[in-house]
């Protein structure tokens, strides 16, 4: 990967909360920042529940994201508001009580300035142009559950088509049978329903859909997690056959650190939330630096009897690990390319045993 590629993706500050019951927020996905190049493999890791299937549908705009933006080409795809309505509540309650003309007016410039800044996030999210997004297309986490059980596959792979306006029914019949053959099933399997094939079979079925609509990014949540493994490597294969062939971006969500390694360029952590570590591949496995990420890469099981028996797991414990009652974490870059999330103390502890 070339470090001067254009950028396709850009994530700033994502924040995607949910209401839940008594009136509580969950913080699926918390102040999350990350960049994907043009025809790279980004992979995003964690466990259960860390956001980062959320992630992804925020980016495709199943959600309407909480905070932050996302641009994709350098275009604001997805936009929320919660951060310029805190900040104005915050400039009100500090006007309130101001005295001094001068911090009044600074006060009042950024209370406009702010609310020009909220108006424009609502209209980029609502304005975003719907044949760019069409661009970034979604490969689901369940082969079953993704596909309808009433539509024939011919209709399942085509309703992209048919949504952007094709009416053409040869034309539409010619494209679903090149994108059956292309990931490695045959033109009879049009007519026929999702129940009819293997979990394998289903997932290219998903990835065909996909790859219809000509994208430039795919969003593979966990492609393979619910397949044999004889299965994974012939879908992580496909992946790579298309990804070469017709040069797409893919952003690879999993929670199988083996299959990422081999699949990506760069990885995300995430944890609770937040991402806690982002590098090259390489540079991840071989220099782990959050606490989490040590964690993770202990769990990872080899088929070496001798080495199983020496493993030692790594136990990761938010309350013992850090102490953030003060000095808060950010993600910080530690090396040109690495960044983890840290404070200030934390931030010089990494220096010092990366320069050890």
């Amino acid at each position: 990967m070339v470090d001067n590629q254009e950028t396709l993706l850009k994530v700033e500050h994502l924040c995607q909360y949910f209401k839940a019951g008594g009136g509580f927020e969950t913080k699926a996905v918390d102040d999350v920042s990350f960049e994907i190049k043009k025809g790279e493999v980004f992979g995003l890791v964690g466990e259960s529940g860390c956001g980062k299937t959320t992630t992804g549908r925020s980016i495709i705009k199943l959600y309407d994201i909480t905070s932050g933006s996302v641009y994709f080409k350098g275009q604001r795809i997805c936009a929320g508001t919660r951060s310029y309505k805190e900040a104005i509540a915050k400039a009100k309650k500090e006007l309130a009580e101001a005295k001094d003309p001068a911090e009044k007016e600074r006060l009042n410039k950024l209370i406009a300035e702010q609310k020009e800044e909220m108006k424009k996030a609502k209209e980029d999210h609502k304005h975003a142009d719907p044949k760019l997004v069409t661009q970034i297309q979604m490969i689901f986490q369940d082969p079953i559950a993704s596909l309808d059980p009433r539509m024939t596959v011919r209709d399942i792979i085509a309703e992209g088509l048919v949504i952007r306006g094709e009416r053409n029914k040869e034309v539409i019949d010619q494209k679903v049978y090149e994108m059956l053959e292309l990931v490695g099933l045959v033109k009879e399997h049009a007519t026929r329903y999702p129940h009819e094939f293997s979990g394998g079979q289903r997932q290219r079925i998903g990835v065909a859909r996909s790859i219809i609509m000509n994208p430039e990014l795919i969003i593979a949540d966990e492609p393979v997690s619910a397949l044999d493994v004889s299965v994974q490597a012939q879908v992580i294969n496909l992946l790579n056959d298309l990804r070469e062939r017709f040069g797409l971006t893919i952003m690879f969500i999993a929670h199988d650190l083996s299959v990422v390694k081999y699949f990506s360029d760069r990885i995300g952590v995430m944890y609770f939330g937040k991402m806690v570590e982002l590098a090259d591949s390489d540079e991840l496995f071989a220099h782990p630096l959050h606490p989490y990420t040590k964690s993770l890469l202990s769990a990872i099981p080899l088929p070496d009897p001798i080495y199983e028996k020496a493993r030692k797991r790594i136990v990761y414990n938010p309350l013992a690990e850090h102490d953030y009652s003060v000095d808060k974490p950010s993600l910080r870059e530690v090396s040109p390319g690495h960044f983890v999330h840290c404070n200030d103390a934390e931030f010089e502890r990494i220096q010092k045993e990366l320069n050890a």
